[in-house]
């Protein structure tokens, strides 16, 4: 026997559905305005002719994508841009990693010293590389007064090609590897702490509860920190801009290119197809990251 549904019942769940939408429709509006118009509007600039300061544009289809990959600039910021983000990744998660199994035990005074590691971080990236540039400097900088100090002659940083690119590395390194820290403190906190106890029963060794339980259930935290390391500094600017500038060829980036060749030469349309460019292959390097987090939770028996 069915029930007669309620007078009015349809009017209710209709206005409960326009009181969902109200609600919703703010900051849907707001993710269109200023997420997926731009990266449609930047696809279609990507095959123009625009410029800045030149009225119109002509449509030229693939031609900006060809020039992205013959000329020699984009392809040199690209392996600048992999090998920097490549080498602070690394630096980054070990040397977070590294703090985090010191801090992770109590100890006096613990907490001033977590605070004071993480003070880096939480200052703007053009802040940072100002102040490394009075770090740097080949005169009276305090890096290298402190190198000289041990006899050993000090690098020019700003200057020789050799050593820009450390430069802006020690500088994202200094930023960042809180970040790691921070994570890490998370990945090693999660772990049970039974299993420490039956390893402990069991006269397990350090190395092998480190290999065997510290690293497997730390692992999905530490590739997560990682994913999000690797697509926040796919995007160096800053440092870059405040050290060496957006036009030195060794520390030229994708995102350094992607200003010079947008605001100082005013090649839009080439700019927006090495942005579409670049786009993909973050999507790509993310897809690979997530694909290796499922598996991770899988094979620990906690996939869907």
């Amino acid at each position: 026997m069915t029930t007669a549904a309620a007078p009015g019942g349809g009017g209710r769940s209709g206005s409960g559905g326009w009181g969902a939408a109200a609600v919703v429709a703010p900051a849907l509006i707001l993710l269109i305005a200023f997420n997926v118009f731009p990266l449609f509007y930047n696809l279609i600039l990507s095959f123009t002719s625009a410029e800045l300061g030149v009225e119109g544009w002509t449509w030229v289809g693939t031609r900006n994508y060809q020039r992205v990959f013959e000329r020699p600039e984009y392809s040199a910021a690209l392996r600048t841009t992999a090998l920097f983000v490549f080498l602070a990744v690394v630096c980054e998660l070990a040397l977070g990693f590294v703090l985090a199994l010191a801090l992770h035990r109590r100890f006096a005074g613990k907490t001033a010293l977590l605070t004071a590691l993480l003070i880096p971080m939480m200052l703007p990236p053009a802040v940072m590389g100002l102040y490394a540039n009075l770090l740097y400097d080949g005169d009276y900088g305090l890096l290298n007064q402190i190198i000289s100090g041990f006899g050993v002659a000090p690098p020019q940083w700003r200057t020789d090609p050799a050593w820009k690119l450390t430069a802006v590395l020690i500088v994202d390194v200094w930023m960042w590897t809180p970040f790691m820290l921070l994570i890490s403190l998370a990945a090693l906190g999660s772990v049970p702490r039974h299993l420490y106890e039956a390893a402990e029963v069991d006269r397990a060794s350090a190395w092998m509860v480190f290999r065997r339980i510290t690293i497997p259930l730390c692992a999905p935290l530490l590739a997560l920190a990682a994913l999000l390391r690797t697509t926040d500094a796919l995007k160096q600017f800053d440092i870059v801009m405040a050290i060496t500038g957006p036009n030195d060829q060794a520390t030229q980036t994708v995102s350094a290119l992607l200003y010079q060749g947008l605001f100082a030469d005013g090649k839009v349309g080439r700019g927006s197809a090495y942005a579409c460019v670049v786009l993909v292959l973050v999507i790509a390097l993310a897809t690979v990251c997530t694909r290796y987090l499922d598996w991770l939770a899988r094979r620990q028996g906690r996939g869907a």
